[in-house]
């Protein structure tokens, strides 16, 4: 048993071997709370709680970091268009942030730091980076001194000398233009702090060095994000942690994108699609399986299309699983393991789409049973594919999804309802039955027929009548 990863520094699939053994320490670059999620931004968190799911499932003991960036250029630029407090509009997206992550069923990170809530360790690392003499302070900002780091931009495989930093509003004073800021001077009507090189606020990059050191440590496993973070927020990451004395990661894993008419989904680029409006169309369920069943380093081109196939797809699973609970009578648990395939894909870098494969495999294997009314095949091949839907996230019967044990509301919002349209639903089914009992065949059609198109499916069973969501 040995999990393969890709690793974006050495560019090729290497095995993973924990720093701990039995344990997994991962970073995650999360939000940057200056607008609401669109699908592209929750991609990420999808990935990677799939990537921590396997690891748990394989035994490890799995420590996930995921930050929240609540300063930064574009939030205080917001802060200055709307005439609102630059915390008000960060609170209010990371809100939005970890509504989406939750309506699409990842797991709670085991921390969530903010970046604000950790500028003494920014000083502190500031400090030491001074002293060793990779950063000097200059004009009220501090910089990095990249040509003090020979390792910079390994990550990136670039070349420094053809390198074109970033730069941001008011970086003055520096040695060299592609040195980068890790201290901002304060400019009036900004968030400021203090420290001893004066007042202002952090750079984006110190953030993430600081806090991954503050809850990890010097050494950890793995550094994610998506794949536009590579250069030059995960190459200067590795430069302060590096510079500082830190291992830092020991892999870089990075997912790719979302895209619409082959450009990167993006807020500034006017091609986003919220998580808000996609919950709303769309089951977060169905959702979650065409955001989560490509492979992460795939590029996902966003269309109507194939939302309506993922929709179909998780159908014909959802199908599967129902019909088994209504043969066998009673809840069919997850087996305690997957079966060898999917091991074999999950341990290949991830490899869902593989993995998915074999699920619809044990479907149809499931469906076969269940055509020759072999009651006990059938269930052990629904226990098999519980046991794989759960290590997505996707299994219809946990209680995520069915609202069980979440109180009043179910965890998408809506699941609080579901109980009241099966009610109503029963009903109508009940006069259609009665229908059939006195062969009125017509009524009975015409009941269905108004089911279907209100948007149900009504499917006649071995125990009686039972409804779903027709496809859209």
């Amino acid at each position: 048993m040995t999990i393969r990863l890709y690793d974006t520094g050495s560019r090729q699939i290497r095995d993973f071997t924990p720093l701990v053994p039995g344990c997994v320490s991962i970073y995650l670059c999360g939000a940057t709370v200056q607008a609401a999620p669109h699908i592209g931004h929750i991609r990420s968190g999808l990935n990677f709680d799939i990537m921590r799911r396997w690891f748990a499932h394989r035994g490890y003991d799995v420590t996930f970091v995921r930050n929240v960036t609540d300063i930064d250029d574009k939030i205080i630029a917001k802060s200055a268009a709307q005439g609102r407090p630059w915390w008000a509009i960060g609170y209010e997206n990371e809100r939005a942030f970890n509504s989406g992550y939750d309506v699409l069923g990842c797991l709670p990170p085991t921390y969530e730091p903010r970046a604000t809530g950790h500028v003494p360790e920014m000083i502190e690392m500031m400090r030491g980076l001074i002293e060793r003499g990779h950063a000097y302070a200059s004009e009220g900002n501090v910089y990095f001194d990249v040509r003090s780091f020979p390792e910079y931009l390994q990550l990136s495989n670039q070349d420094i000398d053809d390198l074109r930093q970033p730069s941001g509003e008011g970086e003055t004073g520096k040695r060299d233009p592609r040195d980068f800021a890790m201290w901002k001077a304060t400019k009036p009507g900004e968030p400021d702090w203090e420290t001893p090189w004066g007042r202002g606020r952090p750079g984006w990059h110190l953030e993430c060095s600081a806090m991954a050191h503050k809850y990890l440590g010097s050494a950890f496993d793995i550094h994610g994000g998506g794949l536009d973070l590579v250069f030059p927020h995960h190459e200067n990451e590795i430069a302060q942690a590096k510079a500082y004395g830190d291992e830092f990661a020991r892999y870089w894993v990075h997912n790719a994108w979302v895209t619409m008419s082959g450009e990167k989904m993006a807020k500034s680029l006017g091609n986003s699609v919220l998580v808000s409006e996609m919950v709303a169309k769309w089951r977060p369920i169905v959702l979650r399986y065409y955001l989560g069943t490509p492979h992460y380093r795939s590029m996902i081109e966003y269309s109507e299309e194939a939302l309506h196939e993922a929709e179909s797809a998780f159908g014909r699973i959802e199908g599967f699983v129902q019909r088994v609970i209504e043969l066998a009578g009673h809840t069919v648990e997850p087996a305690h393991e997957v079966p060898p395939a999917f091991a074999e894909a999950m341990d290949d870098d991830l490899g869902v789409p593989g993995a998915l494969a074999i699920i619809h495999t044990t479907v149809r294997q499931g469906n076969s049973a269940l055509a020759a009314d072999d009651k006990e095949a059938a269930v052990a091949r629904l226990a098999e594919v519980r046991a794989m839907l759960g290590v997505l996230g996707l299994d219809p019967l946990d209680a995520h999804w069915t609202g069980a044990g979440a109180g009043e509301d179910g965890p998408d919002g809506r699941d609080s309802m579901h109980g009241v349209v099966d009610t109503l639903v029963r009903l109508v089914l009940d006069q259609r039955e009665a229908a059939r009992g006195r062969k009125d065949w017509a009524a009975a059609d015409a009941i269905r027929d108004q089911l279907q198109q209100s948007g149900l499916v009504v499917e006649d069973g071995p125990t009686g009548p039972r409804w779903t969501l027709g496809p859209r």
